[in-house]
């Protein structure tokens, strides 16, 4: 699978989806998976037991739940949501917003 054009921390917008219309920051990528994980996105409830040692309370918890890169898009500071291209200058490339032209900071 090709690199994603999605990193970490990057604020994006989901497109399809019960979710529609969210924005929300990039907490995790997967691109072994093609998927992304999105803070308050998809938040499923998930059934946790207690650990006897470890004193956590059992119960029904919610978290986020992957969603696939195609249904998400980066939100540009400037301009809003828009596609991505990528360029090399100086041995290093940088990925830039198509509406605008500018670059996208990279949060590594």
């Amino acid at each position: 699978m090709p690199s994603l054009n999605i990193h970490r921390n990057d604020t994006v917008k989901v497109l399809r989806g019960a979710d529609r219309g969210k924005t929300g920051r990039v907490l995790r990528v997967f691109p072994d998976k093609g998927t992304v994980l999105v803070e308050h996105v998809r938040v499923v409830k998930k059934t946790v037991s207690s650990k006897q040692g470890q004193r956590t309370k059992g119960g029904i918890a919610e978290q986020e739940s992957p969603i696939d890169v195609s249904n998400v898009q980066i939100v540009c500071p400037n301009c809003g949501p828009a596609r991505v291209s990528s360029k090399v200058e100086g041995g290093v490339r940088v990925r830039i917003c198509k509406k605008c032209g500018q670059e996208l900071p990279t949060k590594k």
